[in-house]
């Protein structure tokens, strides 16, 4: 008698541990864990910024350099060759704070010239006689398959913030930044360009403005007495995106109607931020027939 309640007892205590075991279930792959983050979202356990961070941490670990890097053709870079003066503008001109230097004869990088070594040469010597070669740090190269975790890692252990990829040949297929890889992470990192949330469009000069993508089509018709067709798309970025016919990277421009577009910060999925430029009307000729 006594084995059979122990027995019946044995059995209700499986029961009630399998249940147990429910309220603790682990998930057995990343997209059962997903699921579960989502799901503590959903029931405000988990906030959607630290959601959305958390997705981007896991997403890098299956991201290779070739899916972020910024490709060969849209790379600032600098002739070794290249006179102060050149350099000195190219500075001012762009606004980055490092570029590869690149030996044309060969066709390949030989370091990374920054900018602020550049003004420190420039003011010490007090003009723009010095060797180029002595400012550069050297270039750190990766393969495009790179993973993204293992390059943050390296970033940060090495203290480094841009690497050059190279593809199976050895030629330079293009370049990440450390705020390449982090963006993946955290979202779009704002810099200089940024505009207020409650401004998607900002004046810069007489002629030059800055517009977020996201700015519906039809606040862009009132703001400069334009009709643009609001019908296909709904946003500048996709009417823009539209007439570039692909997706288009940073400083790449196209010049649409009397106005000349220009993309600040774009990633691999959409763009985010546009300078537009008016374009001066063509002058009339006057001449008699």
């Amino acid at each position: 008698m006594s084995e059979g309640r122990s027995s019946r007892s044995f059995t209700k205590s499986q029961s009630w541990l399998k249940r147990l075991s429910k309220c603790f279930w682990e998930p057995e792959d990343q997209e059962q864990l997903i699921d579960l983050l989502r799901s503590a979202s959903q029931r405000h356990i988990l906030d959607a910024e630290a959601l959305a961070i958390v997705e981007g941490a896991l997403n890098v670990s299956q991201m290779k350099a070739r899916d972020i890097m910024i490709p060969r053709s849209q790379v600032v870079m600098v002739s070794r060759d290249a006179s102060a003066e050149d350099m000195l503008k190219l500075i001012t001109d762009t606004a980055h704070s490092r570029f590869p230097v690149i030996d044309d004869d060969r066709d390949d990088v030989i370091g990374i010239l920054l900018a602020k070594d550049l003004l420190a040469a420039v003011v010490t010597a007090g003009k723009f006689d010095f060797d180029l070669r002595e400012l550069l740090r050297p270039a750190v190269f990766i393969p495009e398959s790179k993973r993204l975790n293992v390059l943050l890692r390296e970033f940060r252990a090495r203290r480094n913030h841009m690497a050059i990829v190279v593809d199976e040949y050895g030629g330079v297929a293009g370049m990440v930044t450390i705020e390449n890889v982090l963006e993946q992470i955290v979202g779009e990192i704002d810099d200089e360009h940024d505009v207020d949330d409650d401004a998607p469009i900002v004046q810069r000069s007489d002629n030059t403005y800055v517009i977020k993508a996201l700015t519906e089509v039809e606040d862009f018709n009132e703001h400069f007495a334009v009709s643009w067709s609001d019908e296909d798309f709904d946003t500048v970025g996709g009417f823009v995106v539209n007439q570039f016919g692909h997706l288009p990277a940073r400083d790449e421009q196209v010049a649409i109607g009397g106005f000349e577009f220009k993309v600040l910060r774009a990633d691999n999925r959409r763009v985010h931020l546009l300078e537009m430029r008016i374009l001066p009307e063509p002058e009339q000729d006057t001449d008699p027939e």
